[in-house]
Order: C-alpha cells, then structure tokens, then sequence
C-alpha cells in the first residue's frame, strides 16, 4: 500500500488543535482535574517535607510529643494523598473518556459515510484497524496512561517549587540535571514520532493483507495461492514486529540517557547540601528533604519515561483518527425537490472501481414506476454495480442516474434510504429479539405490523414455532436461523420500511433448490406494488420480470420480455437453455 492510496493522517499540530476544541467544551472539569491534582501532588510530597523537620527535631533533642505529632501529620498526608490521587484519577478518565468517545463516534460516522472507492482505495485493513486498533490504543492510553502521566507531570512541578522553597540554593543545585532530561527529550522526540507513525501505518497493512486474504480464502485455495498468501501475510507482519522492535530500542536508548541524568542530579544536590550544611547556611533536615524530594522525582520521571512509548503509539493513532476525522464529506446534502414518480433510469453510465478498469460501459435501462426489470449476465458482467448504482450506493464516473427524473445525490443519504432499499444476498441478522430485527426497518412498527410483514413473506408459521415468537433471542449467540430464513426476514424489513423502489442483489442465492421457490414468491410478494431491479442468480426470477436486461463485460447487450428474448434466440436464450436442462436435471 502506497501512501497516497491510505486515508490521511493529521499532522501532531492539528490533532492537539483538534483536542484544545474538545477540552473547551468541557470548561468544569478541565478546571477541576489540575487543582484536585495539585492538592494530590502536595499531600504527596508533604511527608519529606515533615521528615526534613523531624530530622531536624531529632538533632535538636526535641521531646517525643513532637515527633509524635510528625508522624500523626505524615498519616494525615498520606490520607489526603490517597482521596485526592483517587479523585484525579477519575476526573482525568471520565475527561478523555468523554473526548474519547465523541472522536470514536465522529470516526465511525464518517467511515460509514465513506465513499465506496475511497474504502477500496485505502484498503479495508486500513480502515479497520484505525476504527479498532487505533481507537483501542488512544483508549488504553486515556483510562490507563493519561491519569498517570498527568499525576506524574504535577507531581515534577510541585517538587522543584518545594525544593526551591526549602533552599533556593537547593532548588537550583536540583535543576541542573534539567538541561540533561532536555537534551535526551530533544534527542528522542525527533526520531519516535515518525517512528511510531510508520510503525501504525505498518499494523494497518499486516490488518489488510489478513483480512484479504482470510475473505479470499476460498480462492487463494482453488488456485493453490497458500504459499503465496502465507508469504505476504509474513512479510507484513515482519515489517511490522521490526518497527515495533525499533521503537522498543529507541526507548530503551531514552531511557539510559535518562538514568544518567538521574545520577547528574543526585550527585549534584548531595555535594550542594554537603557543603551548605558545613557551612551552617542550611540545616540538615533541609538537605534531607530537598535530596529526598528529587530522589521522589525519580518515580514520576521513570513513569513518565516508560509511558512515552504507550504516549507517542496513542499520539500516532490520534494522528490518524483526526485525519479520517478531519476528511471533507463528499455527499450531498439534497434538496428539497420530490421525484415526481418512481421511475428508475440509468442514462449512458459509466463506472470503474479504483483498482481495475471499467466496469460498465455506456449503460442505459429504465424501470417505469411500479415495475420489475431483471439484470442477468455471466459472473463479471457488472450485474452488482449496476444494481449498486440504482440503488445510489455508487455513484457513476459518467452519465445520471435518477428516481422521477431527480439525480439520486440530490435525494440526500437520507431522503434516499426512505426512496430506495437494497437487499443483497449477505444479509445481517442483529442480535437479539426478533421483533427489535424487524423495527430496525420502522421503529413505531406494532407487533400486528410485524406479524402482518412476516406473513406477506411466507415467514410468520416459522415465527410462530419459534420458543418465544417474535421475543426469541436470533443472532450471536442465539437461536439459530437458515439462509432461507434471515433472507426472509431482510424481505420483511423491506415490507416494513415501505420504499417506493426496491433492489435485490441477488437476495434469494443463497437458497437451496428446496426454498428457492419459496423465497422467490416471499420476493415477489414484498415488491408487489414497487419499482424492482432484481440482479437474478435464478432466472426463473428473470422470466416474470416485466423486463430483462442482459449484460456482458460492463454492456447492454439484450434487453426485452422474456419471450421475446427467448425467441431472438440470443444471449438470454442460451441462458435459460442452460438453466431450463438444469432445472429439468433437478
């Protein structure tokens, strides 16, 4: 995969542009999340404050009720510290957790809205694994990082403003390691980000060269292709653990330069104390807490340190997520014009799918309002993308394609689902009662509705025999329904959604000889009434259409009745020759 065909990425600038808009809607709890976390930070470090002075109490022999009183004020702290770092926590998750869930949903919804090119362009792996894996990574990173990074950043401010507070000359002797920690940031962040970026990029092309071929099974088998596939399948995934090893050393490189700053600074504040202490300008419980407090620091730089790698991988995602986020939509939002009719007309279309040629050549059929027109032809023909294009899914490279003389893009996504319902043969039964199945198509359907849909398409006896009727659990983990039957239901959603013009791609394939006549009257009795283009894998469907268009690579080349095809003794007629010994056959 190249990088001009992959969705687009935003740059880091535009994804924290993107995250300021996000946190100014929520002004409340960005307000609260620091201050409960500088109460935290505080009530943490409050103890080596106290252990300072009683380090200082005990020099001085100071009786035990003091030193009493300190640790009774070290438990009141450590208290504090555990409510307060509790409360962060939650504030900083139900934060990102809200900003998180609005950019998953906007990614979804625009995914979904995604042109069917773009898609096929960008690969499906690219998509899913941006809609999973990504949202997965800068999950992770908001319920289990954010809070700790967050904690950890306070915990740092608050401990060099108290080292500078016990001692300026200490606060100072603490900061000059800080240019060091610079140096190995500036060192690290240059080479992670790209890093990291290829390194999720090279996930989305192992995701695609799996889900390509695990769909393609079937004929990565008949053509003995497994080597082949196994190959391609290893390299992504090569690619892919070596950017995941690199990123792992780069890390583990940040990390050495890190230590060594660590033992700069503790070096540097010990012979500091050292010699203020000589000189009487400090007291020795100062110098006890100010080393202790940057040795503290230790633990919030080194989760800070071990979280960059989850850090810039959630950046990198969040980059990607933004950039499908940020992706103009090419619908049109429709007008308010009504098709006069629902006569469906395809005018000279042309069409190619981004990774072939043409698909259809200068195609033109119409299907008069209330009529059923039949596409046929051999595997390849165009038959789908046809049907596609009626139906509005696709949208054609050249010529119209319109309902009642209106353009379909004009219709709107949503004006256009109410006007025309497709149906194909890969029919999806959600999971859960029956009855909330069917209302997916109408909502305010009443069980007499529903009862009345599943009649029409032959499916209510079956219905009825079920252990709870229409309240029977069907899907995932539920009762389990044929072919036959979930197309039956498809055709039901169909009666209740009411569309004027109705598509069937191929809607009854998946029957067996035994339900194939069964189905096509279910068919036939759910599109009574309504403009129907059937694309037939039967063509007993074809021979009581009103008309019959034949296609062959992408071209009209019969179109008629079914007699009179059969009497042109053409194309068509050599197909239902066919088709007519093997019906007499079974």
């Amino acid at each position: 995969m190249t990088e001009d065909t992959r969705l687009p990425i935003a740059q880091a600038g535009r994804s924290w542009s993107w995250l300021r808009g996000q946190l100014a809607t929520r002004p409340g709890l960005v307000t609260v999340t620091p201050l409960v976390g500088i109460v935290s930070a505080v009530s943490a470090l409050a103890p080596i404050v106290i252990l300072g002075r009683l380090v200082d109490e005990v020099v001085a022999s100071a009786p035990a009720g003091r030193i009493v009183m300190v640790v009774v004020l070290v438990m009141i702290a450590a208290i504090v510290n555990g409510v307060f770092a509790g409360l962060m926590a939650y504030l900083v998750a139900k934060l990102g957790e809200g900003v998180v869930a609005d950019l998953r949903e906007h990614v979804v919804g625009r995914v979904l809205t995604l042109p069917t090119r773009t898609v096929e362009r960008a690969g499906r792996g690219d998509v899913l694994s941006r809609i999973s894996d990504d949202v997965s990574q800068v999950t992770r990173a908001v319920t289990g990082v954010l809070p700790a990074v967050v904690n950890a950043a306070l915990l740092i401010a608050v401990s060099v403003v108290t080292m500078y507070g016990i001692d300026w000359r200490l606060g100072i002797a603490g900061c000059l390691a800080l240019p060091l920690y610079v140096t190995a940031l500036r060192w690290y962040l240059p080479r992670s980000g790209p890093l990291y970026a290829a390194e999720r990029a090279a996930m989305g092309d192992r995701s695609q060269a799996l889900i390509s071929n695990i769909q393609g099974a079937r004929t990565v088998r008949a053509y003995r292709r497994e080597d082949d596939a196994i190959a391609t399948v290893e390299t992504e995934s090569e690619r892919a653990r070596d950017f995941s090893i690199a990123t792992f050393t780069l890390l583990t490189r940040f990390v050495g330069k890190e230590n060594r700053a660590e033992l700069v600074g503790l070096t540097i504040i010990l012979c500091t104390g050292f010699f203020l202490v000589r000189g009487d300008s400090v007291s020795l419980g100062a110098v006890t807490a100010a080393t202790l407090m940057f040795h503290r620091l230790f633990n919030p730089l080194g989760t800070m340190l071990f979280l960059f790698d989850d850090i810039q991988s959630a950046g990198a995602s969040l980059n990607r997520l933004v950039g499908v986020a940020d992706m103009a939509s090419t619908r049109s939002e429709g007008t308010d014009a009504q098709p006069r009719d629902a006569t469906v007309e395809l005018s000279d279309v042309t069409f190619a799918y981004a990774t072939g040629g043409d698909v259809l050549h200068g195609v033109t059929m119409t299907v008069p309002a209330g009529q059923t027109l039949a596409v046929v032809g051999s595997t390849g023909a165009g038959k789908t993308t046809a049907a596609l294009l009626a139906a509005g899914s696709l949208e054609p490279d050249s010529g119209s394609v319109t309902l009642g003389g209106m353009p379909l893009r004009d219709l709107g996504p949503d004006r256009l689902r109410r006007h025309v319902a497709i149906l194909s043969q890969d029919v999806h039964v959600s999971a859960g009662p029956l009855a909330d199945d069917l209302r997916l198509a109408n909502a305010d359907a009443d069980d007499t509705d529903l009862w009345d849909a599943l009649g029409r398409v032959r499916a209510a006896d079956w219905v009825r025999a079920l252990p709870d009727g229409l309240d029977t659990r069907i899907g995932e983990n539920g009762h389990p329904l044929s072919a036959s039957q979930g197309q039956q239901l498809a055709l039901a959603r169909l009666v209740l959604s009411d569309p004027p013009v109705a598509i069937l791609d191929e809607a009854t394939a998946e029957a067996g000889s035994s339900g194939a006549r069964m189905l096509e009257e279910a068919a036939a009795a759910a599109t009574e009434g309504r403009t129907t283009v059937i694309v037939a894998h039967r063509l007993t469907q074809a021979a009581s259409a009103d008309t019959i268009v034949v296609l062959e690579h992408g071209r009209v080349v019969e179109s008629g009745t079914h007699s009179d095809l059969v009497t042109a003794d053409g194309r068509y007629a050599r197909l239902w020759s066919a088709w007519a010994g093997t019906t007499d056959a079974e």
